[in-house]
């Protein structure tokens, strides 16, 4: 996959600049999407065309890395990590303005763009790397998200006969990916999107 990766790869100029917000007063959370990278691009490319940072939605900036693995495996690389000895998720980490934005929106934006009811799997690619979660920096966080969840299930899944399988878990140590999987979708346009991420409702 990695391979298929690189060959998706072109010159074309993006302005980053335009993807990017001024970082002033914000608070971090990883919000984890946990798919192949080039699926955890894809989910990072939805939230950056729903929440603009250069229009000032709430989103400053979305990172594609890896969280939640063995703790002595140190800056893990995408090669090792999809080789699943590491037990690292494939994640974006966003950071964020509560005051325009809250951790409820994003929790719930989640949920909308993919698949959460599947375990270790992600459209076709499977594996624990590619576990759906949610990694939390305080107690409150880990509230907000599981009262979500259990509305996002009721309204959304229940009805369905499917149940949401999501880790809610306390965040670890966070390793950026690559610079390659950066901005991947807006760079290759034409690149890789796994099917699972679109709008659900």
């Amino acid at each position: 996959m990695l391979g298929r990766l690189k060959g998706l790869f072109t010159s074309t100029a993006v302005d980053l600049n335009s993807l990017r917000a001024p970082m002033s007063s914000w608070a971090m959370a990883y919000v984890v999407l946990v798919k192949s990278v080039n699926c955890t691009t894809t989910n990072s490319h939805l939230r950056i065309r729903h929440f603009p940072p250069s229009q000032n939605k709430g989103i400053l900036s979305t990172t594609v890395g890896y969280t939640g693995g063995n703790p002595l495996v140190t800056n893990p690389s995408y090669k090792l990590v999809c080789g699943g000895a590491t037990d690292h998720a494939e994640a974006v980490k966003i950071e964020f303005d509560p005051s325009i934005v809250t951790y409820d929106q994003l929790v719930e934006f989640f949920y909308r763009t993919h698949d959460p009811t599947t375990v270790n799997r992600q459209g076709a690619d499977t594996g624990s790397q590619y576990r759906s979660a949610i990694f939390t920096h305080s107690d409150e966080q880990a509230a907000v998200a599981k009262r979500v969840t259990e509305e996002v299930q009721a309204k959304h899944f229940t009805p369905k006969g499917q149940k949401i399988v999501t880790e809610i878990v306390p965040a670890g140590p966070w390793w950026n990916a690559e610079d390659y999987h950066q901005l991947y979708l807006f760079k290759n346009p034409s690149g890789y999107q796994c099917p699972t991420h679109r709008l659900h409702w």
